[in-house]
């Protein structure tokens, strides 16, 4: 029987490897193939060198499978960093952003990244970055809304001649 090969075996390899990175049930498949290997009889270097992952992950792998069964083997949630700003902080952020700056004593008229920023420092002493107080918005269900330019003293005769939709 003839041996079937792939076209570009490096380059679809990695391809694969990437592919089971993506998608967390491939990746805990890939983890089984790995004890399977171990399983049948291979060390770690060969599974290593088979699956194209580090030695050392394999190891992990097995000791985890042998001390946590196929729960070891299950990606754990990472909970990351706790939330700078609780749940009743951020309902009384959203009821903010619901009114006008001007009606908080700001001089501008909509809301933006920077004034935000400001907002949380001086009334709730939380020190936020103005992209993560865009962020916020977005979080909040707000969308940003950017004024549109207006030139001071401008004739408006000349602005209508100018504009592209002007009819006569």
């Amino acid at each position: 029987m003839r041996k079937l090969t792939i076209h570009n075996a490096d380059t679809m390899r990695s391809s694969i490897l990437e592919e089971i990175q993506r998608n967390e049930d491939s990746r805990y498949d890939h983890r089984l193939h790995c004890i399977l290997l171990v399983c049948k009889g291979m060390s770690c270097p060969q599974v290593a060198e088979i699956l194209g992952q580090a030695l050392r992950t394999i190891q992990y792998w097995v000791r985890s499978f042998e001390t946590h069964g196929f729960d070891g083997l299950k990606t754990k949630s990472k909970p990351g960093r706790p939330p700078t700003l609780d749940e009743t902080t951020l309902a009384k952020v959203g009821d903010d952003l619901r009114q006008s700056p001007r009606c908080l004593g700001y001089s501008q008229n909509l809301w933006d990244g920077k004034l935000l920023s400001h907002h949380l420092a001086t009334v709730y002493g939380i020190q936020l970055g103005v992209r993560q107080c865009q962020r916020l918005f977005k979080h909040l269900g707000f969308r940003l809304r950017k004024p549109r330019p207006v030139i001071a003293k401008a004739d408006p005769e000349a602005q209508k001649a100018f504009k592209k939709n002007f009819k006569n």
